[in-house]
């Protein structure tokens, strides 16, 4: 009797849990401030530490997920645009786009160790590749992909394009996929021979930028500013099977797999919230109101929540008002 109240408690509490993350909607939690007054980029968590980096302009914010508070700053860059993290070597890297340059620094300290020059311009987007092992930048103004060795801590390739890059997924298990924004379409990197093995059109994706992958289903989303479109690509044939409709401005797509909700952040103060029903089936569940301008943002896989950079800006221009700063949180309730 007892081991079947045991099992009947433990199904009971899975499938509590499993009700829960499949009839939530997305709330603002809170607001955390950051120093600084510029420009604001990419977001990146690295889950395994807990951290979130959020890049500003000449620096980095970091923040603590597990107290949502600030970390640290990392300065010294003359125009930081994306981080990643090799959590095997404790370090991190940041591509600053207007240095030419890729910034190795200490995962735990947040000390720069080292400053790798790129022969390529225009450093954005980057991630670490896990097969590789090695790390990649997309350098937008130059066509072109740099390859950095993090142990030797050098550039040791670069890789032509063939468009201007933007968003990018590894799916761990040696290929890169990449979003050409000039070209409304989509490179596969084979990341061992460092070379473009297929390039897929995204019509009728207009701009590519976010980019996600649902690994299981073999999925990629790309999401698309000139149509104001989320177009669902199956991997193996290249072939949009489906293209839903979206905000103005969008930037970013986070796919949680655990939730199998995908979300776009637009940058016209929305974000586009869709449930994966089923394989190739996606209906919209919420339209959720963010704040103009938070058009990038970064998911955290453990505890569900979104995390948008943004700020406040003087009318009618691009110019940061002074102190508003801000990440806004979004939880699953």
């Amino acid at each position: 009797m007892k081991k079947i109240t045991v099992f009947l408690i433990a199904g009971l509490s899975l499938l509590s849990v499993s009700l829960k993350l499949s009839a939530q909607n997305y709330v603002f939690d809170k607001s955390i401030s950051l120093p600084g007054n510029a420009g604001y980029d990419y977001a990146f968590i690295d889950q395994p530490n807990n951290t979130l980096y959020v890049t500003h302009g000449i620096e980095v914010n970091v923040i603590d997920l597990k107290t949502e508070t600030v970390k640290g700053v990392i300065t010294g860059m003359q125009g930081v645009h994306g981080v990643a993290a090799d959590n095997e070597l404790n370090r991190g890297f940041i591509s600053d786009g207007k240095a030419d340059q890729v910034i190795i620094f200490d995962l735990h300290t947040l000390a720069i160790i080292s400053r790798i020059p790129l022969d390529h311009k225009g450093a954005d987007a980057i991630i670490f590749d896990p097969a590789s092992k090695m790390i990649f930048t997309f350098n937008g103004h130059s066509n072109s992909s740099c390859v950095i060795d993090p142990r030797l801590m050098k550039q040791v390739a670069a890789i032509d394009m063939k468009g201007a890059p933007e968003f990018a997924v590894a799916d761990g298990k040696g290929l890169i996929y990449n979003n050409l924004e000039d070209k409304n379409s989509l490179n596969i990197i084979d990341t061992k021979a460092l070379s473009i093995t297929q390039n897929y059109s995204l019509s009728p994706c207009g701009g590519p930028t976010g980019l996600a992958i649902d690994k299981e289903n073999q999925k990629l989303f790309t999401v698309c500013r000139e149509n104001k479109g989320l177009s669902v690509v199956d991997i193996p044939s290249g072939k949009v099977i489906q293209t839903l409709p979206i905000g103005a401005g969008v930037d970013a797509v986070v796919y949680d797999p655990a939730t199998k909700l995908l979300i776009a952040s637009n940058g016209d103060g929305t974000a586009s919230v869709f449930k994966q029903d089923a394989l190739d089936h996606y209906t919209l569940v919420q339209t959720l109101t963010t704040q103009n301008r938070a058009k990038t943002m970064a998911l955290d896989m453990t505890t569900h929540k979104l995390y948008l950079p943004v700020a406040e800006y003087q009318a009618g221009t691009k110019i940061p008002v002074a102190g508003t700063f801000k990440v806004m949180v979004y939880s699953l309730k």
